[in-house]
């Protein structure tokens, strides 16, 4: 099979390319098997969904999701370890994290780093129920403590712990600057300089969304010439009210830290790649919320939330992020 259009991580300044287009790229070239959904057990008859990534901490893997019911928002977020049966359950002395949606992971000098949105928050002068990220740490489970408050109204704050030590991290804002949501990157020191300032003046990288459309970054992946590999999401949405309907694909691209060039993105999975499955509501059917890419060799597989009530992962070609040194 032919691989998919890859960037070899080519410097440019991409124009922004429309989802379907994209879409349509990948449809040429699907994935090379079929998704896979996963199975959780121990959280009653609650959904996981918009999980990380296996990642191993302390001698077990273990994957975190997003836990509620189908009829509510109001969420937990649970860290779970797989049996033998490849049945993943609650980890025994793992806390839990309530009010927290959709965590994500990353390592920053041994540490384990958890972050998840928090919801719903007061907000000032906002009458709506509003959100921020939250981002513990620590060197075990049951050591994980908060350290830092994103800014408001912003979700998909992620980083990285890049090769020479500094953190790389990855914003979302939205609104007047950031429309209905663009990627921005900075690198700051380390953790004790990361503040909800410096990632809210983080620059907006150049000519990724459409006004119409939006996305935001879900993992970053330092690569061997010391370049990122970002996994990440490109969104739309048509209709409104019962008759909306949201658009979530699964995208990548490589961004160089030192300068903020990035290469053009690409779709990696679709819903159709996936078994079927239950949604939150019919409007949500087409939503593959990027959770986390598990690399191996030259592997990759993509773990994500389906329709927002579900889980899978997938083969998603041995060419993601598979980019050589100059």
């Amino acid at each position: 099979m032919t691989p998919p259009n890859v960037s070899d991580g080519t410097r440019c300044k991409p124009e922004p390319v429309a989802a379907n287009r994209l879409l349509d790229e990948h449809a040429r070239n699907p994935a090379p098997h079929r998704g896979e959904l996963c199975y959780f057990d121990g959280v009653g008859e609650r959904d996981v969904y918009n999980i990380t990534a296996p990642f191993t901490f302390a001698g077990e893997t273990l994957i975190a999701g997003r836990v509620e019911a189908r009829d509510t928002e109001s969420a937990e977020s649970v860290v779970f370890a797989q049996d033998a049966d490849r049945i993943w359950r609650p980890c025994k002395g793992a806390p839990t994290f309530a009010k927290l949606q959709d965590p994500c992971v990353a390592f920053v000098g041994g540490e384990l780093v958890l972050g998840g949105v928090e919801f719903p928050v007061k907000l000032p002068a906002r009458d709506a129920p509003g959100w921020r990220m939250i981002f513990f740490r620590g060197s075990s489970l049951d050591s994980l403590h908060p350290f830092l408050q994103g800014p408001d109204h912003m979700k998909d704050i992620r980083l990285v712990e890049l090769a020479d030590g500094r953190i790389g991290i990855c914003s979302r804002p939205q609104g007047e600057r950031g429309g209905r949501g663009q990627i921005g990157f900075v690198v700051v020191d380390s953790l004790d300089h990361l503040t909800a300032e410096s990632i809210e003046a983080a620059p907006l990288l150049a000519g990724q969304f459409l006004a119409q459309e939006w996305g935001g970054a879900n993992q970053l992946h330092v690569l061997d010439d010391g370049r990122l590999g970002v996994l990440g999401h490109i969104a739309w949405m048509r209709g409104t009210g019962k008759n909306e309907e949201k658009h979530y694909y699964p995208m990548t691209f490589t961004l160089d830290p030192a300068n903020n060039e990035h290469s053009p993105m690409q779709i990696i999975a679709s819903r159709d790649d996936f078994p079927q499955a239950e949604a939150k509501r019919p409007g949500l059917r087409d939503v593959i919320f990027s959770g986390g890419l598990l690399r191996d060799g030259d592997g990759a597989w993509l773990y994500a939330g389906l329709g927002d009530a579900t889980a899978g992962n997938i083969d998603v070609c041995t060419a993601v992020f598979l980019i050589r040194k100059d």
